[in-house]
């Protein structure tokens, strides 16, 4: 008898969990290597640094880091889909300097229209917001410290987005 109500309790804990995380807002932090945290671990890259300090402010959200290293505006919009799930509730676009180095066409109005349609709200990251802030040896990726003044530069605009 024992054991059938702990499976109970535990499946009905389990059925909590995953209710909660449901409930929780997705957002997607989507951009190249300063967006996935090129030289740094994940945990310090600045979409896990975000997601702790909205958290903090009582905000149930997850950021999901959808950065690739070396991609450009024409690649995150060939992927949107598969980044950007239904019911995301905002998107973090960094656009990065990728196409200006690799030659490809600009796609961040594409990328910014296909949001719009789909409902979704968009906080640029632009370049300039990377400026003044640590970097690492190559002086194009932040440091753990950078990613967390660039998490704490985005609180702000990310928990205006999600409160909308």
């Amino acid at each position: 008898m024992f054991g059938r109500i702990s499976a109970i309790l535990l499946a009905a804990g389990l059925a909590t969990v995953s209710m909660g995380a449901a409930c929780a807002a997705t957002v997607v932090a989507l951009g190249a290597s300063n967006t996935y945290g090129k030289g740094v671990s994940r945990a310090q890259a600045y979409p896990a640094q975000l997601e702790a300090l909205l958290r903090a402010r009582g905000l149930g959200v997850r950021v999901v880091n959808a950065g690739i290293n070396g991609d450009t505006t024409g690649g995150m919009l060939a992927r949107l889909d598969r980044a950007v799930p239904k019911g995301t509730s905002v998107v973090i676009l960094q656009p990065g300097g990728n196409d200006r180095r690799k030659g490809a066409p600009d796609q961040t109005s594409a990328i910014q229209a296909r949001l719009s349609a789909m409902g979704v709200p968009v906080v640029m990251l632009p370049n300039s917001m990377l400026r003044g802030l640590p970097h690492q040896g190559d002086g194009q990726h932040l440091t753990p410290e950078g990613y967390r003044m660039l998490a704490e530069r985005l609180v702000g605009q990310v928990a205006g987005a999600l409160r909308r």
